[in-house]
């Protein structure tokens, strides 16, 4: 049963606590990351059939397969796919940036120019469930950004096979190549290079405790996007709200798995009590109440506030992944979040519109980095160089300013640097 807390007569910890790792795996994957730079291809066909069950002949994903996937993916779900990698592109187009330039009469000119990373490694996620979803929103923002190079890596079922919709959303998507390898070993994979899997720039993507581990691991070597947390949902909702609906959002994001985290925040005792029980109901209708029911006895929680103040003060601490804004006229709220990955609003606007279908990314923020960090984006997949142009008489006039300062941080040689030209005549 998801507990029911009220805000001032709980502690903080008991408020704001987060769902802690089972068990440390910082040495299962660092022996992972050694074997697979040492071993290369040889490590991973290993960890295959040790992991996934797969006896495979090659890591490569083969045109042939893709083919063969993209026609067993019934029509209707190739054409939403289409639509939603439509919304995407959409959506992150607006977020391409070009550099700029600041020019001095042609004396001074500063700027900056942005480049695309030129290769990127995109995890999707296997396991308990497929996620083609994944692929859209990791993929589509790179091939706007103009990355070179853009691959998958993925876990393969026990029959060598990878799922077929994940194949057809990265042949919708545009992606150069999918390898068929999960786990830390992708992201080693990834990070070091083998005869199969090219060495990439940066790697993006949810995954396991693992994967993150191995993320954190290899960061430096390679750029990463976040270690991603468990997934997290937190709903605002008031009296006015159908707890019908909020109970459903709550479990969209429970039945991820067990260390995932739902949240509701009223200001309505009645709504509470009414969500809490809503809960029970809506669970025994899931396939998958298992893994629903102990996130949401661990991790759930409903808090109970006095007004809308205290309510969105508790949400900016918590600071989710995605927060749900169940109130009349959001917009005159939107202000008021602080700390939020993505923000649905209004009563008919459920996360899972974000996961799918409306174009913003899904890949976001979780453990209270909302705090500091961003969705996925076209940023992620680009770098910025910065440029500057003196003439020497732009230099002339503040080769003293410049040798000055460098003096005064007692180093010499940056002075003469600018010092040596301006005397030369």
């Amino acid at each position: 049963m998801i507990k029911i807390l009220k805000y001032g007569e709980v502690s903080a910890d008991e408020l704001f606590a987060r769902s802690e790792p089972t068990f440390d795996v910082t040495d299962i994957v660092s022996d992972i990351i050694e074997n697979v730079a040492k071993n290369g291809d040889k490590a991973l066909f290993e960890y295959s059939k040790k992991f996934d069950k797969a006896s495979l002949d090659s890591l490569v994903v083969s045109e042939e397969e893709i083919e063969e996937a993209f026609s067993l993916v019934e029509p209707k779900f190739i054409e939403i796919l289409k639509e939603a990698a439509k919304n995407i592109e959409n959506f992150h187009k607006k977020q391409v940036r070009s550099g700029f330039e600041i020019n001095q009469k042609g004396e001074i000119i500063t700027g900056q120019k942005v480049t695309p990373i030129e290769r990127v490694g995109l995890y999707v996620p296997g396991g308990t469930a497929a996620y083609p979803s994944t692929v859209l929103m990791d993929s589509i923002p790179a091939k706007i950004a103009g990355c070179d190079y853009i691959c998958i890596t993925t876990p393969p079922m026990a029959n060598g096979k990878v799922n077929p919709v994940i194949l057809a959303a990265a042949k919708i998507a545009g992606v150069d190549k999918i390898f068929k390898i999960g786990g830390a070993q992708a992201v080693a994979a990834l990070s070091y290079g083998t005869e199969s899997v090219l060495k990439v720039d940066k790697i993006v993507g949810p995954g396991n405790a693992f994967v993150a581990e191995a993320k954190r691991q290899v960061f430096g070597r390679v750029s990463i996007d976040m270690i991603a947390g468990p997934s997290e949902i937190l709903v605002i909702a008031d009296s006015g709200s159908d707890p019908t609906f909020v109970a459903a959002d709550l479990l969209s994001q429970a039945e991820h798995d067990k260390n995932a985290s739902a949240v509701l925040v009223t200001d309505s005792e009645d709504l509470a009590k009414a969500v809490a029980e809503e809960i029970e109901n809506q669970l025994k209708t899931l396939s998958r109440e298992e893994i629903a029911r102990v996130s949401i006895d661990n991790n759930g929680k409903i808090i109970v506030a006095d007004n809308l103040e205290d309510v969105f003060a508790v949400a900016n601490e918590i600071a989710p992944e995605h927060l749900e804004l169940c109130v009349d006229n959001p917009f005159d709220y939107l202000d008021k979040i602080k700390n939020a990955g993505s923000i649905f609003m209004g009563r008919y606007c459920p996360e899972a519109l974000g996961d799918y279908f409306a174009g913003p990314n899904h890949t976001l923020p979780t453990s209270g980095t909302a705090r500091f960090s961003s969705p996925l984006s076209v940023d992620d997949f680009v770098k910025k160089s910065q440029f500057v142009y003196y003439s020497k008489n732009a230099l002339d006039k503040v080769a003293e300013k410049v040798a000055f300062f460098a003096e005064k941080e007692g180093l010499d040689a940056h002075a003469k640097s600018a010092s040596i030209r301006s005397e030369k005549k």
